[in-house]
This record gives C-alpha cells, sequence and structure tokens, in this order.
C-alpha cells in the first residue's frame, strides 16, 4: 500500500492534478477523477492501476473530442485517429460507444454532412460521393439512405462545378471536342454520362450566345 502524501494543480493545465504517493510524484489525472483522492489516503497497487487506466480514457476521450470539433467523423475515422495514437483497443470501444450514445458519433448523420459540404463547395456526382464515403468505412446502406434523403441536384451541381472551369475551354470551336474535354472532367467528378451530356450542351449553348 502507498499513502497519499500530496496533491498539486498542475502549472501548466489547471484541469490535471499531480499524484504524490510517499513524498514521491507517482502520477496526474484529471481533476473530475482526483476530487475523490485525499491525502493520507492508502492506495493499493489496484487501485494505482485502475486510476492510471481511467486517466487514460479520459486523455484518449478528450482527444476524440478535439478531434470531432475540427468536424464530423466517421466512426471508422475515430478509431483509426485512436489506433493512430496507440490507444488501446478496450478505451477506443468505451469512446466510440460513449460517443455514440451522445450523438456525436453517427454515420448516417456524417454521409448526410459529406454530401451537403461537397453539393455546396466542391460538387461530385453519386458515384464519386459514395467512394468516399466507402473509403470512410460507412456502410452502403447508410450511404444509399443518406444520397436518397439528400436534396442533392446532380444536373446543376455538375454545371455549376464545370461552370467554374468553363474558361479552360472557352477557345474550342469545336462542340465535340468541347464535350470531350467537359465531359472528362465531369467523370472524374463522378457524374454519369445523362448527366455530362446534358450539362455540356447547356454550357456549349451558353458559350455560343456569349461570343
Amino acid at each position: 500500500m502507498k499513502r497519499i502524501t500530496r496533491l498539486a494543480y498542475q502549472k501548466r493545465n489547471k484541469e490535471r492534478v499531480n499524484v504524490y504517493l510517499d513524498d514521491e510524484f507517482a502520477f496526474g489525472l484529471a481533476l473530475a477523477e482526483a476530487v475523490s483522492l485525499k491525502i493520507g489516503q492508502l492506495l493499493s497497487d489496484e487501485d494505482i492501476a485502475r486510476l492510471k487506466r481511467d486517466d487514460e480514457y479520459h486523455k484518449a476521450y478528450g482527444r476524440a473530442l478535439d478531434y470531432l470539433s475540427r468536424r464530423p467523423r466517421s466512426q471508422y475515422e475515430i478509431e483509426s485517429y485512436l489506433r493512430r495514437k496507440e490507444i488501446s483497443e478496450a478505451h477506443i470501444e468505451r469512446i466510440v460507444e460513449r460517443l455514440t450514445t451522445l450523438h456525436y458519433l453517427d454515420d448516417f448523420a456524417f454521409a448526410r454532412y459529406w454530401i451537403e459540404q461537397r453539393e455546396s463547395f466542391r460538387p461530385k456526382g453519386a458515384r464519386a460521393l459514395r467512394a468516399e464515403l466507402r473509403q470512410k468505412r460507412v456502410d452502403p446502406a447508410i450511404i444509399d439512405q443518406a444520397l436518397n434523403e439528400s436534396a442533392l441536384d446532380e444536373e446543376e451541381g455538375a454545371y455549376q462545378a464545370a461552370a467554374k472551369k468553363r474558361s479552360r475551354w472557352e477557345q474550342i470551336d469545336d462542340y465535340w471536342l468541347f464535350q470531350k474535354k467537359a465531359g472528362a472532367f465531369l467523370a472524374r467528378r463522378g457524374y454519369g454520362w445523362d448527366v455530362i451530356r446534358s450539362v455540356c450542351q447547356r454550357l456549349w449553348n451558353e458559350q455560343q450566345h456569349d461570343n
């Protein structure tokens, strides 16, 4: 058994407390965990191991929240991030369960977010969106549901994407070459042939009218 001889706030982080056992620094704890301790209290090896383990969990959970604060994440992204930080699988499972219960982690909401962001800032077709979300390990059924429930307008998105690049092709005076160039760009964005053909015709007509 070891006795707690001192509890002191860390100088750089007042939300953490240094724990001294038998007059020697032993480990740090989150303030929320340290409030249950008191000077003179005896700790067994099992108590110490549990406190350290719980602290590792709380630090890992804080990292996960920070990672989520930058933008929504898929469950796979959170798990991968924590593994890169060498967090134990037991802590990862516990963190994912807690984040899911609190609705901070929701693959359907993430898929909706991803689709909306793409449509607003970098339009892509459903095919490309599916591929991107599959890379995030979102379940295909969730992807389909998110796409079906979104207000995704592929033709308008394709038009907006191509219109921003119209200057690349404005000197082309042959429609088929214009369609080949603009169509290749749209195909790389994941749009299907029907959408590409319609958008290319629309852009070509506008270009002819402007000239």
